[in-house]
């Protein structure tokens, strides 16, 4: 008798029929604590809601980091001897990294840094940093400067978007040029999207990058005895505010700056690049310039026509649920000041926002399958136990596990940091059916 009553589990049976009215309590408040935290997309006004985070897909990839360096106009043989080799050797020295894998592209090195599985995130991203602030003198060509990848995730790329030109009713209607619709997202979307909380990155897709381009004439430096790099320091130096001290005029001070960016074509022609007996000969006099497309590696293709678009990546640990409704809400707010313009057949057409990859979709889906597993299964384990049992008060009782047992589930993924996935939700839905079953068990014994 001793020895039973000195079983833990016996003293917790005999504390909780002792202490029914804290039972009570501590039973509420875990419900309370449950629903608040609940996956599922529920709304109150009362109850503070700070659900797990919901996505479809587990993120079963590495732990992983991305170095990326840009070295523009060199071939894959170079950016592996000058860059990918010297980086990748320089960070083998990190702790906790697993494996290293690099590759060496046309203009570009892309090093991929595998850490072990129990490595925080954000600690080896500091140690990452802290290798590459350390690197030293002439261990990369010079202006050669490598760049760690955003915080987040291969599955964080949770939305994609187009821009169209759409009328006012929503049909397209065209009459927007590739470069048009890459400079409203480069300067406009893409920064209204990259504040939204949550975002680790919104990455421009496709059009063309709108860029001054001076094509040198060979014959014409030949005549005026010009060396090539006396055009890249007059181009250079065109571009540049200067800065000087300031003056006092009637007891006012005024600051004095050189005004000297470039906002137009004609800025540039009329650059002076040096003087033959003393006669400025200007930039038009040797080149052609005009507007053009930067060199570009890929394209957007949208059923088959060419697109503009952009991906909107979330931050590692945020709900991408969440994180897209807040990026729907900002795309609604900034839609209205999108640019527009007056087709030659008088259609106005404005720039809109077109999702064509939405992963909500694939999100609620999951939420409704695990939502209609639970209230079914829940709901034969009530009839099933009424029948047997014949007793409301009792087969009550013994229904209500299943539902307390989900909800004491959440707080336990809450609290683990373990999202609500397809594979996760199911788990818990394969879960109900084995209780439901073991009840069915009991019942007949």
């Amino acid at each position: 008798m001793s020895s039973n009553s000195s079983n833990p589990l016996n003293s917790l049976i005999r504390f909780c029929l002792e202490n029914k009215l804290v039972v009570v309590l501590f039973t509420v408040v875990l419900v309370l604590w449950g629903v608040a935290v609940a996956p599922f997309d529920w709304e109150s006004d009362i109850l503070p809601r700070d659900p797990v985070p919901v996505d479809a897909i587990p993120d079963i990839g590495e732990n992983q980091q991305i170095v990326f360096t840009e070295w523009i106009g060199r071939s894959p043989q170079d950016i592996e001897d000058q860059i990918t080799y010297p980086l990748t050797t320089a960070l083998l020295g990190l702790p906790e990294v697993k494996t290293i894998r690099s590759y060496s592209m046309f203009g570009f090195s892309s090093i991929y840094i595998i850490f072990k599985d129990d490595a925080e995130f954000y600690w080896t991203r500091s140690r990452i940093l802290e290798k590459l602030n350390s690197l030293p003198s002439g261990t990369l060509p010079q202006g050669v400067s490598p760049q760690l990848g955003p915080d987040a995730t291969a599955l964080g790329q949770v939305y994609w978007y187009t821009l169209e030109g759409l009328s006012p009713e929503g049909e397209p209607t065209g009459g927007w040029d590739l470069d048009e619709l890459r400079s409203t997202q480069d300067w406009y979307v893409r920064y209204a999207l990259q504040g939204v909380d949550g975002v680790a990155e919104v990455a421009s897709i496709g059009g063309f990058v709108k860029e001054y381009q001076v094509d040198v004439d060979p014959d014409a430096l030949r005549t005026y005895g010009i060396a090539l790099h006396e055009v890249f320091d007059a181009v250079r130096g065109s571009n540049l505010d200067v800065g000087a001290r300031t003056i006092e005029i009637n007891s006012a001070e005024y600051v004095i700056r050189g005004l000297g960016f470039i906002e137009n074509l004609d800025d540039l022609r009329k650059t002076v690049v040096t003087q033959r007996d003393n006669v400025p000969i200007t930039l038009a006099q040797i080149a052609e310039i005009e507007y053009g497309p930067a060199l570009r590696r890929g394209a957007l293709d949208k059923a088959g026509a060419e697109a503009v678009g952009g991906v909107v990546v979330t931050r590692y640990g945020e709900n991408p649920l969440a994180v897209i409704k807040r990026v729907k809400e900002k795309i609604k707010e900034i839609s209205p000041g999108l640019p527009k313009k007056t087709l030659e057949d008088g259609t106005v057409s404005q720039v809109e926002i077109v999702p064509f990859y939405d992963r909500t979709g694939l999100i609620y889906e999951t939420l409704g399958t695990l939502e209609d597993a639970v209230r079914q299964q829940i709901l034969v384990t009530i009839i099933v136990v009424v029948i047997m049992v014949l007793h409301l008060r009792s087969a009550a009782l013994i229904s209500g596990v299943l539902p307390l047992a989900v909800l004491f589930s959440f707080i336990g993924m809450k609290l683990f940091g373990v999202d609500a996935n397809v594979v996760a939700l199911s788990g818990i839905a394969i879960a109900i059916g084995s209780g439901r079953g073991q009840c069915d068990q009991a019942v007949d014994q």
